[in-house]
């Protein structure tokens, strides 16, 4: 039967775009964005390979057609296990606002210098867009300012360096003390999606620091809050640093 047999194709297709983007884009073979598009081409499917496969259940319920039941309950068993879970992750990721370029200062945001040569588009703008972002992380995420620290600016840096080199999905591509800045690259540990990361220490008139940080997506439109979460355990591991706090779990 039609139905039947197409749900089954549909849930087997969707288990290996799946497969294949994960494994693709975790091992280096294919492009992390790339990776991405089979996992929601294989996402897709699965949906619709749950609704040819409840079409299928119903139409197989009469006698003459139960040859078709088994694969119709398969393939729909299949599809609503990739389905449903996703559809939850989905759902609950709609709260974030649909940007991926987070700055704990809209006005004189941290700005990148090397991350520019390490974009896939030659030539990508990276300046921050206060128009399009500012609002939207407001009201997405609520205040996300600078912290202060006692340490003067020299001494800042460094211990925000050695904090920087802990964070294991992190690699440090550019420093400069001259101007206690540092860029780093941020690391997904599933698909290896890279987002640039920019920590700025400024001097307070009272001599002590304030750092600053803005952490940005190369890739999609947004961020599933990852930018804005990364910012706030960062910070949590600086504190940490000091003794003030309990560790936080891994940044991402």
């Amino acid at each position: 039967m039609a139905p039947a047999w197409l749900a089954f194709f549909d849930a087997l297709l969707a288990l290996s775009l799946i497969a294949a983007g994960i494994i693709g884009a975790h091992f280096y073979l294919i492009e992390p964005f790339m990776g991405f598009q089979l996992f929601a081409l294989g996402f897709l499917l699965s949906i619709m390979g749950s609704l040819i496969g409840f079409l299928a259940i119903f139409m197989t319920r009469k006698p003459q057609l139960r040859a078709g039941r088994n694969r119709a309950l398969v393939g729909t068993v299949i599809c609503l296990l990739i389905a449903l879970p996703l559809i939850v992750t989905v759902l609950r990721s709609s709260k974030y606002p649909p940007i991926n370029d987070i700055t704990t200062d809209f006005d004189n945001p941290p700005e990148f210098v090397f991350a520019q040569k390490l974009q896939h588009e030659a030539g990508r703008d990276m300046k921050y867009d206060k128009a399009k972002y500012a609002d939207r992380q407001q009201a997405g995420y609520g205040p996300i300012g600078p912290i202060k620290e006692r340490l003067e600016p020299s001494a800042e840096f460094e211990r925000v360096t050695e904090v920087a080199q802990g964070v294991p999905a992190w690699k440090i591509t550019y420093s400069d003390p001259s101007r206690n800045t540092l860029e780093v690259v941020a690391t997904s540990k599933l698909f290896h999606f890279h987002d640039d990361v920019v920590i700025e220490i400024r001097p307070t008139p009272d001599g002590e620091s304030l750092i600053e940080m803005r952490s940005k997506s190369r890739d999609g439109i947004g961020d599933f809050g990852v930018n804005a979460t990364r910012i706030r355990r960062f910070f949590d591991r600086v504190a940490l640093a000091r003794g003030k706090v309990n560790p936080q779990e891994e940044l991402p």
